[in-house]
């Protein structure tokens, strides 16, 4: 079950407001418009992108209204004018929003969310859609990373106590989207589900008399599967209180310190020679996707991730951005519009896009404008956007589980090059498609 919160409506930048107060007043503020989410590169150094965060941009905007409070804020903070306010109030989300799926993988230019509403209505869900794809896809994409290298190794993350507590449930989220199976947050499985896990710090076992103690009260009560953590003194004396204590059925035990590598070398044998031939060896300690890809041939069965992962690895931000892309005319009809400043050049007009396969793998991501794009001979192309929102009511609203398949077959598709952790161009390069290519 989803935990709802409040309205989404006060999660937005001033300036929204200021342009709709002076596009009512303009008579502008009812014209059709398109808006588009998507980022002009990738993140430095990175190969593809994956797109999180759709099921909480939904939910964002089903929550978009401006209740008393909320207007009472705008008031008497004066924020915007009366007439304004009166045009607020009765504020519903009346438009069409299709895009990306979530857990897809993404490339430069790609359409990720596009935004079909009057412009008063589109424009102010500009900052709240920003703020969660800009998050949710950075973590997205750190954690696929991470699950690629970790070749089918089960990743957690833990990385709560390292973040914004908000940003922390969030983050959860994302990185079971993009292949990690669990957490240790408790508020991302009320609230989306999301697998929870964890047994015990260092501070219980200095709690205790003795390391045999702890072992034996976490034992007790948690069962001889649970995971023992043997480094707070002596490892190996730790592993063989803990063979002792739970037998060779112990779960695991986890490492939180040292060279992780050279440990787990010496900790499978002990635990080998002990004869608990069966108990896992999980590592933690400020991993990221290279700590991981250095112990692929280490003895390790799972890797816990924190404070990397929910910091994006490096990349906090996707740096996306929502463009007007076309806006009606005054004789009805739709205009590609962009924008044409330095370095942030946009191309104009609504867009479709799909994967281009050849003998399934992706060779590009095609982007046609004002149509569906046009497959080329000897290759096939699989449409990736899905309507979201149809006339202000959210259709498609899929479970983690889709989300989590979805990624799990898009990265399949892309080619080897995708899984190499060297700085390098996107994958696959994104073609752009026009009328006149069409014709």
């Amino acid at each position: 079950m989803t935990i709802t919160q409040g309205s989404t409506a006060l999660l937005t930048d001033h300036y929204e407001l200021t342009m709709l107060q002076a596009a009512l007043a303009a008579g502008t503020a009812h014209r059709r418009t398109t808006f588009e989410l998507f980022g002009r590169k990738l993140p430095e150094g990175r190969r593809y992108g994956v797109v999180a965060g759709v099921g909480r941009a939904l939910d964002a905007i089903e929550r978009f209204h401006f209740d008393d409070a909320t207007l009472a804020v705008l008031s008497d903070e004066r924020i915007v004018d009366e007439p304004t306010l009166a045009w607020l109030a009765d504020f519903r989300f009346t438009g069409d929003v299709r895009g990306y799926g979530e857990g897809e993988a993404y490339f430069p230019g790609s359409p990720l969310l596009v935004v079909e509403a009057p412009f008063a209505e589109a424009v102010l869900l500009e900052t709240v859609l920003l703020s969660i794809y800009n998050h949710d896809s950075a973590i997205a994409g750190a954690a696929s990373r991470m699950t690629g290298v970790a070749e089918g190794r089960p990743c957690i993350e833990m990385g709560s106590r390292r973040t914004h507590e908000e940003a922390a449930v969030a983050a959860a989220r994302a990185a079971y989207v993009a292949g990690f199976e669990a957490t240790s947050n408790l508020a991302a499985r009320a609230r989306y589900g999301v697998p929870s896990t964890g047994t015990s710090a260092h501070a219980f076992t200095l709690l205790h008399d003795s390391e045999a103690d702890a072992f034996r009260a976490q034992v007790d009560s948690l069962g001889v599967g649970t995971s023992l953590l043997v480094d707070t003194y002596d490892v190996a004396e730790a592993v063989r209180l803990g063979v002792e204590v739970a037998g060779t059925d112990l779960g695991a035990v986890r490492l939180d310190s040292g060279d992780l590598g050279v440990l787990a070398v010496d900790v499978r044998r002990q635990l080998d020679s002990l004869g608990a031939t069966g108990t896992r060896i999980i590592v933690t300690s400020d991993l990221d996707e290279f700590a991981i890809a250095s112990l692929a041939s280490a003895p390790v069965d799972g890797y816990g991730v924190g404070t990397r992962l929910v910091t994006g690895s490096g990349h906090p931000t996707s740096a996306f951005v929502y463009k007007l892309v076309a806006r009606e005319a005054d004789d009805g009809t739709m205009v590609p519009v962009a924008k044409r400043s330095a370095n942030k050049l946009s191309v104009g007009g609504s867009k479709r896009a799909a994967r281009r396969l050849q003998d399934g793998t992706a060779v590009a991501e095609v982007i046609a404008v004002g149509a569906d794009p046009t497959p080329e001979a000897g290759t096939e192309d699989r449409l990736l956007q899905r309507d979201l929102v149809l006339g202000g009511e959210v259709v498609g609203r899929e479970s983690l589980e889709d989300a989590r398949a979805r990624h799990a077959a898009a990265r399949a598709e892309l080619p080897v090059t995708a899984r190499s952790l060297s700085r390098g161009e996107p994958v696959v390069p994104t073609v752009y498609e026009t009328a006149t290519d069409r014709a």
